[in-house]
């Protein structure tokens, strides 16, 4: 399996990116960033793009992928609904509408998040414009899209976030995660997890779309459903 990763350097796409490279089912993972990573590894290829609005300057770049997986997003805190809808939606659609013009065969998994508003008519600002992007990724005509919703998500293996007021939430938060996985075992997900099972559902699919935490959990624990997609 071929795979294109976006979001590389958050904190979830960290995650992520470990997993595809742990996976010997993965053959080429090729990652779209403003910025590099910091991974070197034999299987991994770095394309640095600014414009996310526009890929026609590398579109020679997008052919022959099998899975992507866009884990690119931003807080909406201090943001208008405006500059929020055009990180969040128009980056997503431009890169979907692009690949799914390249790679029809592909599958498409979407990091967006609980609680998100499949009415995009909410009074919730992030939830209504992230409900929005996931219909509309939704009606592209991949051969699947899936938006998974994880809640609480656990950094291990070096993974952090970017955003400072996240990196010191989740230091503070560190000692109850034990604690939380006890409580809500359904709910609490680690990048590790989330990657794990964005690759199961590219190779497999799943019976729902719209995944929300406890059913990214079950398909951690699950049989395949689906046969493996070919690289």
């Amino acid at each position: 399996m071929n795979v294109l990763l976006f979001g590389a350097t958050g904190m979830v796409g960290q995650g992520v990116l470990r997993e595809c490279l742990l996976d010997p089912e993965v053959h080429s993972v090729v990652t779209i960033g403003r910025t590099p990573s910091g991974r070197l590894h034999t299987k991994l290829h770095e394309i640095l793009h600014g414009d996310f609005a526009d890929f026609a300057s590398i579109e020679d770049k997008l052919s022959g992928f099998d899975a992507c997986f866009f884990c690119l997003g931003v807080s909406s805190a201090g943001l208008t609904e405006e500059q929020y809808a055009r990180i969040t939606y128009d980056f997503a659609l431009s890169a979907a509408q692009t690949l799914v013009r390249l790679n029809p065969e592909m599958t498409f998994v979407y990091i967006s998040g609980q609680g998100c508003d499949s009415t995009e008519k909410g009074s919730v600002m992030w939830a209504r414009v992230k409900g929005r992007t996931e219909n509309a990724l939704l009606r592209l005509p991949f051969r699947s899209a899936y938006m998974f919703r994880p809640g609480l998500i656990e950094p291990r293996f070096g993974a952090r976030s970017r955003t400072g007021w996240y990196r010191a939430l989740y230091t503070l938060s560190k000692p109850l995660f034990p604690v939380l996985r006890r409580v809500f075992p359904a709910q609490v997900l680690a990048t590790d997890e989330v990657g794990r099972a964005m690759l199961l559902v590219a190779r497999y699919g799943a019976e729902k779309h719209v995944l929300e935490a406890r059913d990214i959990r079950a398909i951690l624990s699950s049989k395949p459903i689906l046969a493996p997609a070919t690289s």
